[in-house]
């Protein structure tokens, strides 16, 4: 049994988890705000700890396993760099706080990348031997799973396809759900979020509609881009508005055909993640039994 954590600006999802004929089965699930303006770095760390402690009597885990916000040094446990979501992360490291209060396997990584992770390896991506995964949300988050684990590249940031640049800005700025808000916005004065979008577009409204077609159009600029360069077995699209896979896979589909080679893209499996809110944790169990395994 293992311990499960993933943490976010808003909130901490944990639960307990083990293994079943290849798949991740999680026993219990919970959920509780973070709280990390009030208890800020610090306090989140400690919070860790006590929800471990709570736990541990009933579950005797064999090891804990953290998705997290921020930027990781996968091997340390080190938060590299947390924005001004989570104050005072910055330099906390949850590996070396778990092992030396528990004395248990600890592994600790990116939250872009555990989504990932787990839906190559239980979700959406399973079978495939090379995943890009994209999270789109207020931004674009993209990470790369190779032959079953993380590509973090040189410095660790392989995958941030959200940057890249296109026509004058960044990919993220044009092709994320806040993009869609911004461009409904200009054209109707009204701050929908991405959910009332679709729901009017499925209604008929063509405002709605137009700004996703214009959307997955920039999205497939950007996937063909990342098709060219690391031919993919599978794309799995995650985030809010992806929960629409029904009215997006066919115009992304049909958009990704004027940019890839139709052979490359007969190869590449387009595919919605399946794990949801589970994606991290479940990504996180699985960098565990990776690092354990070494």
């Amino acid at each position: 049994m293992v311990l499960c954590f993933d943490i976010g600006g808003t909130s901490i999802k944990y639960g307990a988890a083990h293994e079943e004929n290849g798949q991740i089965v999680f026993d219990d699930r919970w959920e509780t705000p973070t709280d990390a303006k009030q208890l800020r770095g610090p306090g989140i760390e400690q919070k860790i700890l006590e929800l471990i402690d709570s736990l541990y009597k009933q579950y005797t885990p064999e090891g804990i396993a953290i998705s997290t916000a921020g930027m990781v040094d996968h091997m340390t446990g080190a938060i590299l760099y947390a924005n001004e979501n989570i104050p005072e992360y910055t330099g906390r490291n949850l590996k070396q706080a778990v092992q030396n209060r528990f004395h248990l396997p600890c592994a600790v990584e990116n939250d872009v990348n555990c989504a990932a992770l787990g839906e190559a390896a239980y979700g959406a991506g399973r079978g495939a031997d090379s995943v890009l995964c994209l999270t789109v949300g207020t931004g674009i988050g993209g990470a790369i799973v190779l032959d079953g684990k993380i590509w973090h590249g040189h410095s660790g940031s392989a995958g941030e396809i959200g940057y890249m640049p296109m026509s004058g800005s960044l990919f993220e700025q044009q092709a994320s759900t806040s993009a869609l808000i911004r461009n409904i916005k200009s054209q109707t004065g009204e701050a929908l979020t991405g959910k009332e979008i679709f729901a009017r577009a499925q209604a008929g409204d063509t405002v709605c509609q137009n700004a996703i077609q214009q959307l997955c159009a920039v999205l497939a600029q950007g996937l063909a881009a990342c098709i060219c360069l690391f031919n993919p077995a599978a794309i799995v699209l995650g985030g809010g508005i992806m929960a629409q896979s029904d009215y997006l896979r066919p115009i992304l589909q049909d958009e990704l055909q004027h940019f890839v080679n139709p052979f490359v893209l007969s190869q590449t499996k387009l595919c919605f993640a399946e794990l949801g809110n589970s994606a991290g944790m479940a990504g996180a169990f699985r960098w565990l039994k990776q690092t354990t395994s070494r």
